[in-house]
């Protein structure tokens, strides 16, 4: 069972791999208190979203690669503390999942601000107390670190790991689950405008690219409006791109001695670093969670006011909007639709015979019916009780007579008992009627006139 797993994700084993080395490698590189402690350490949030999108088995390629970034650092390690401390940095990452699986919505916390709390508190500044905790030790034990200096280091890693699972493990996990975009032009251009002016503000405040010889001045605040705007127009996984961009600009700059946070010392520059990259990606994720989940209740909202709680077909207030809507197309343009009005036949029999259920299911069997047969850019909703209407844009009065012909011929096919059949009647704008009353009360006389008649569909 575990070959087969492992062969199955065999592809993202092996980006994982690539990936946490080359992230260990990058931040590595930018260690200035310690050679094996890093301001956001990335390689933490990469593990954490493995584990959380792949399983527990991606411990194994973790450790591996862990190992591998601390064997072949600059300053390499022993080796049995290169063994100690990967074996943290995977333990913190198997644990960051497992309490985010086990304790909140796994990768559905990302998408919520309750979620994006519980990230923060059981797995960012929970789980990564293990892998700060396993590695100063080793290092302390091994004689590579003195003890005294052992607050100050644990800190600093125990900041750097929780800021890069903030960082990272939303971003890729966002990403990973996010549907693939279908962008208009005009959303291209608004992204691309947060890019450009993303680019051009983490160079002012981190870069050095400030116009003046002063190259840390306090403009960190610059990049709450972009975080934003991307939060209220395009969402969580958004927001993760942006953070990741000002984490890894503003590391890069603090590094070479540019931005708000430099300071006299290296902890103390890697403090300040830490803990706004801690807030921006805490409150920029919680703030783009909230804002989905706003558009959420306002979608879920939407459709209970325009839908059929039963039938699932657009409700009385859609039907009249719809009629509505087409009355004003059809005056500008000068053409005509039709409206077909249907009323199940025998409905209380029904309901009296065999119960509501099976009352209730004719009416979802009507419905079902409907939404076989009818064009995309029509409109099927139940008018209420047992009575249904359809807007045929773009559709004379034999078109409508069509539908309700195939409409009828379906519901008489149907080898479900008991048998259903409708009483259809027709309007056509304008000739029928002007308004949505005067439409659906023509279609309904000649409802009821075809019932008089005894031509009732049976």
């Amino acid at each position: 069972m575990e070959r087969v797993w492992i062969t199955r994700n065999g592809t993202a084993l092996t980006v994982l791999f690539l990936a946490y080395v080359a992230a260990g490698k990058w931040g590595l590189s930018m260690a200035s208190l310690h050679p094996s402690v890093n301001p956001v350490w990335w390689p933490t949030g990469i593990a954490m979203a493995a584990v959380l999108l792949l399983g527990p088995g991606a411990w194994r390629t973790i450790f591996v690669a862990a190992l591998v970034v601390n064997l072949t650092a600059v300053t390499a390690t022993a080796a049995l503390t290169s063994l100690a401390i990967a074996a943290g940095n995977t333990l913190e990452a198997v644990v960051g999942a497992w309490a985010m699986t086990r304790l909140s919505m796994g990768v559905a916390s990302f998408r919520t601000h309750r979620g994006i709390l519980d990230f923060a508190l059981l797995s960012a500044f929970g789980s990564t107390i293990i892998g700060a905790t396993v590695g100063v030790t080793s290092l302390s034990l091994s004689g590579a670190d003195a003890w005294v200096d052992f607050r100050l280091i644990w800190f600093t890693w125990w900041l750097g790991d929780a800021t890069g699972a903030l960082v990272m493990t939303p971003l890729l996990v966002l990403w990973a689950t996010e549907p693939r975009p279908t962008w208009r032009w005009l959303r291209a251009a608004e992204g691309a405008a947060i890019a450009v002016l993303l680019a051009i503000t983490v160079l002012i405040v981190f870069g050095g690219r400030f116009p003046s010889d002063v190259k840390n001045y306090p403009l960190e605040f610059l990049c709450a409006p972009l975080l934003i705007w991307t939060a209220l127009r395009f969402g969580p996984a958004h927001v993760a791109t942006v953070v990741a961009a000002i984490s890894a600009t503003a590391v890069w700059g603090t590094s070479r001695g540019y931005g708000p946070f430099v300071r006299a010392t290296p902890g103390e520059s890697l403090l300040l670093l830490q803990i706004f990259m801690s807030v921006t990606a805490t409150m920029g994720l919680t703030l783009a969670a909230a804002v989905e989940g706003y558009r959420r209740a306002e979608r879920q909202l939407l459709a209970l006011s325009t839908t059929d709680p039963l039938t699932e077909l657009a409700n009385y207030r859609h039907l009249v909007d719809t009629l509505r809507a087409e009355i004003d197309r059809s005056s500008r343009t000068g053409g005509a639709f039709s409206v077909l009005f249907l009323d199940i036949n025998g409905l209380k029999r029904i309901n009296d015979t065999h119960g509501h259920l099976v009352g209730n299911r004719a009416l979802c069997r009507m419905a079902e019916v409907l939404r076989r047969q009818t064009r995309t850019t029509d409109t099927a909703a139940r008018f209420g009780g047992d009575e249904f209407a359809v807007v045929l844009p773009n559709a004379t009065r034999a078109g409508a007579l069509e539908l309700a012909m195939r409409v009828t011929a379906a519901l008489a096919d149907s080898d479900e008992l008991p048998v259903v059949s409708a009483t259809v009647g027709v309007a056509e704008y304008p000739r029928d009627g002007a308004t949505p009353s005067a439409l659906l009360g023509a279609a309904d006389r000649l409802l009821y006139a075809i019932r008089a008649s005894g031509h009732s569909g049976n």
